[in-house]
């Protein structure tokens, strides 16, 4: 596949997995013009979700408990962060949820501030149980979606937001030499927040 111009392969690495991901997931929910998309989890998916979705022209809101997180997804383009789906349906709710989280009590949490007839798109994988009540489900009529990539055609978007600047995935750059580190820092989740090879 060829890449846009001006995009380096370090910047278009980290979409080919978690930019597609989010962005397919995000246009999979069909959001409306005058919808708002409220991003869980701000780590190596979240990250890219708030830019997308900031980039597309949506409200956007990042919700996390995390004092350094809600500093960045300010930075990134979040219109309001919130820290759990109490704030979220204070602030207006959201009509998409983008759960980008690998934790399934924070979406669960999330879920409160989704607005009836919401769609929340699960991205991050638990092993967890993701806990749902006949409340959200019939009486809010809210839509699971399972989501990873979604169709080719996402993947050119996604990589055209990022060859435009709209959208900047946070990388660590590691040399083939340090290929061992770079997995050690994955592993112990201490990458901020994807890591690239480059040879």
């Amino acid at each position: 596949m060829l890449l846009p111009e001006g995009l380096s392969y370090e910047q278009a690495a980290p979409i080919f997995c978690a930019g597609y991901t989010v962005w397919g997931g995000l246009r999979f929910a069909d959001p409306k013009p005058h919808e708002s998309i409220a991003v869980v989890g701000i780590g190596g998916l979240g990250h890219l979700a708030v830019q997308y979705s900031k980039a597309a022209g949506f409200k956007t809101i990042a919700v996390t408990h995390s004092p350094d997180k809600k500093e960045l997804a300010s930075k990134l383009g979040s219109d309001i962060v919130v820290s759990n789906g109490e704030e979220l349906r204070s602030a207006g709710g959201a009509d998409v949820l983008l759960a980008t989280s690998n934790s399934y009590q924070s979406v669960t949490d999330a879920l409160k501030g989704l607005r009836p007839d919401g769609r929340a798109v699960i991205m991050g994988v638990s092993t967890d149980p993701l806990p749902l009540t006949a409340g959200d489900l019939i009486g809010k009529r809210i839509r699971i979606i399972g989501s990873q990539q979604n169709g080719s055609e996402y993947l050119y978007e996604a990589l055209d937001y990022v060859a435009k600047g709209k959208v900047k995935p946070i990388i660590e750059i590691f040399p083939l030499s340090g290929i061992t580190q770079a997995y050690d820092k994955v592993a112990n989740g201490t990458v901020r927040f994807r890591a690239v090879i480059k040879t």
